[in-house]
């Protein structure tokens, strides 16, 4: 087996709160960061040679010896894809608008018919555009008056989004070119102009702009600015289309101005941030419907108020809270008030009458599953539509009648290889720690033993308030086929179980995320759902992170750790304000410049900062050069370190996509590829090597 790269040791230390910190992998950062996002050719020659070498060795040891097993691992997830893949149409007007894959191709195309389904054009191919190089496309907007399409893309994984303007009428693309933006596309209802997020040079959503249609960039308005480094801003619309809706927010705390477009752009503040406090609006017959967490509402209750006195004072609550039932989201219609709550890990949708003040709900009868509910472009609507999917059960979308209750399956995901939902088994179970119970979604084979001998990938995430859904994959049937048990660990961190589940697992209480991860584990092999010996951990970003710290504190409970574009190098990330998510951040882990406790605290389990000369398991990390999100140099450090320190000798990798970021390849069928490659190392070690 060739020799793993070791990296140069070069001093760097400093003192922070009376604390030596050395750091002998901090030259792998480019101190030419910003620059290498947009053009990665700049990368610096020294760093650029450790990341080829890394590669190189990755290819010679694990990805030549498994290249048979990821090919066909790729040939089944394809065959589960149906490659001529057409959208179900939303109606607008008289027009309908979705999007389709064909057969060999990477990337959608989107399409337009008349309302009736007749005429069928296509406004964009993102094939075309594309071409061969990276392209991350950031999505499409078509204008009120359906004469304009703006759409963008990003080209080099960095998520800088440049925007485009396409005439309908001719099928070319104008010379409106907006760079540096985030992507998103709001019309004015004249369709004259457009509102997007000006992005700094820190990757920070930081200016509201208005382009009018024809003019340079150079010439563009600047509607607001957030000044504060810890906010980023963003833009969108009400579906009644009344108001603009500028949104300033961090991870705990938001603040909504309304640019009216019934008043001369008038702009209004609903309510000035204060900490903790967060918010969201819609708006109908001059009433504004308000989900927010004010007053003790841990897990949100919906307010009214008059939209031209919003003030907190005014608001009237419309849906009271109730402790234990998260409303995730919701929207409104001309005659309705749709919510997507979640209660004990799983979800449910509710319509009330905002006339009589009635309500229902549509019920699902399988022990986990994932549901998804969001407005069309219609405001004047008594339709809604849904998404419903299991481990189990393939994506459906429905039709939902709210007068009659009557459900219309639209479309079903077809697996052209064949499923048949009966032979797997979908579970949700329960882990106890500390007299909390931990939700543990399970996916298997229906001949798979349960009876201690079973591979188990078990993922993880625990960040943020974000709630891993229970829903189909047409990936992780390739390891369920093979005998692994696949296990989703609800931690603290994420909000499953409401919003106290998201607190209990942030700031102070982050250490409960991994703490949750290593009970979970405990108890599928207590229970002889998995083997001990045949453990794999994964998780990307923060999730990468959960699992880079349970590397530290219960290494031996793991034959494997999979880690995607992991945040890792988190104290020294949280240090560095200059980074672009850094200040929105320390809402999320504490601040370690100013707090001497924070700091204590993320030291404490940082992964990169805790690597210790023991033990490790089996270790594939997975890193993206343009990514703005997590860095290329944390995942590599890492890496760096635990080949300095571990004693063992499993084997480490480390991936770096050269041309890519935080999502990887961008192609779909390269997607399946990563997909393929993370399967078969799992698969790998738990054969004893052997592919």
């Amino acid at each position: 087996m060739p020799m793993p790269p070791a990296a140069a040791k070069k001093s760097h230390e400093r003192t922070i709160h009376g604390v030596l910190l050395s750091d002998p992998y901090h030259w792998i950062r480019d101190e030419n960061w910003q620059e290498v996002m947009i053009n990665p050719e700049l990368l610096n020659d020294e760093t650029r040679k450790y990341l080829e070498a890394e590669n190189r060795y990755f290819l010679k040891t694990f990805d030549d010896r498994t290249r048979d097993l990821q090919e066909s691992i790729y040939r089944e997830i394809r065959g589960r894809m149906k490659e001529d893949e057409s959208g179900v149409p939303s109606k607008d007007g008289p027009f309908a608008y979705f999007s389709k894959m064909e057969t060999g191709k990477q990337y959608p195309l989107l399409v337009r018919t008349l309302r009736s389904g007749e005429n069928e054009t296509v406004l964009l191919d993102c094939n075309r555009e594309a071409g061969k190089e990276y392209f991350g496309f950031g999505g499409a907007c078509h204008d009120p008056s359906h004469r304009f399409l703006g759409w963008s893309c990003d080209r080099k994984g960095s998520e800088f989004y440049t925007i485009r303007i396409r005439d309908l009428e001719s099928g070319h693309d104008m010379d409106d070119v907006l760079e540096k933006t985030s992507g998103a596309v709001v019309w004015a209802n004249d369709s004259k102009s457009i509102y997007y997020t000006e992005l700094d040079e820190n990757h920070r959503p930081c200016r509201v702009m208005e382009h009018r249609i024809g003019e340079k960039q150079s010439q563009d308005r600047v509607i607001y600015e957030e000044n504060d480094s810890r906010f980023f801003v963003g833009v969108g619309k009400t579906l009644s289309s009344r108001f603009i809706i500028i949104d300033s927010h961090d991870h705990q705390t938001s603040e909504i101005r309304l640019l009216d477009t019934e008043n001369d752009g008038k702009i209004t503040m609903i309510a000035e941030r204060q900490t903790g406090h967060q918010y969201s609006a819609e708006e109908r017959n001059g009433e504004l419907f308000i989900r927010t967490n004010c007053d003790g509402a841990r897990d949100f209750k919906i307010v009214r108020v008059e939209a031209k006195n919003p003030c907190r004072e005014n608001w009237k609550d419309e849906i009271p809270h109730v402790h234990g039932t998260l409303i995730v989201s919701f929207f409104v219609t001309r005659n309705h008030l749709i919510r997507l709550e979640r209660h004990e890990g799983l979800p449910r949708i509710v319509i009330r009458d905002l006339n009589t003040g009635g309500e229902k709900d549509i019920d699902f009868r399988e022990k986990a599953y994932s549901l998804g509910v969001a407005p069309g472009y219609e405001f004047d609507t008594r339709t809604i539509r849904f998404s419903y999917s299991s481990p189990t059960t393939p994506m459906e979308i429905h039709d939902f009648e709210i007068e009659s209750e009557n459900r219309t399956l639209l479309k079903r995901q077809q697996i052209p290889s064949g499923h048949d939902s009966r032979d797997y088994v979908t579970d949700r179970i329960f882990a106890l720690r500390n007299g909390q119970k931990i939700p543990i979604t399970l996916l298997y084979h229906k001949n798979t033993k349960l009876d201690g001998s079973a591979p188990c990938l078990l993922h993880g995430y625990g960040a943020y308030g974000i709630s891993l859904p229970a829903s189909f994959s047409i990936t992780n049937l390739s390891l369920v086929n093979r005998g692994f048990v696949h296990a989703i660990a609800h931690v603290r961190g994420g909000m499953e179980k409401g919003y106290h589940w998201y607190e209990d697992g942030r700031g102070k209480a982050k250490t409960n995320s991994f703490e949750d991860f290593i009970a979970v584990a405990r108890h599928l092999v207590a229970k002889r759902i998995a083997a001990r010996d045949k453990m794999i951990a994964h998780g990307g970003s923060a999730g990468g992170m959960l699992v880079g710290a349970v590397a530290n504190m219960q290494p031996d409970l793991f034959a494997g750790i999979i880690a995607q574009v992991p945040f890792v190098d988190v104290l020294n990330t949280m240090l560095d304000d200059s980074l672009p998510l850094t200040p929105p951040e320390w809402q999320e882990w504490g601040n370690p410049i100013k707090s001497r406790e924070d700091f204590e605290l993320i030291k404490s389990y940082s992964p990169y900062d805790n690597v210790e000369r023991k033990d490790y398991p089996a270790m594939l990390v997975l890193a993206g050069l343009t990514d703005p999100r997590v860095t290329y140099w944390e995942p590599a450090k890492w890496v760096a370190r635990l080949r300095e320190m571990k004693t063992d000798d499993n084997v480490l990798f480390l991936k770096t996509n050269m041309e890519a970021g935080h999502g990887g390849a961008s192609g779909r069928f390269e997607r399946i590829k990563e997909s393929a490659l993370v399967q078969a190392f799992a698969i790998w070690i738990c054969n004893g090597k052997k592919a």
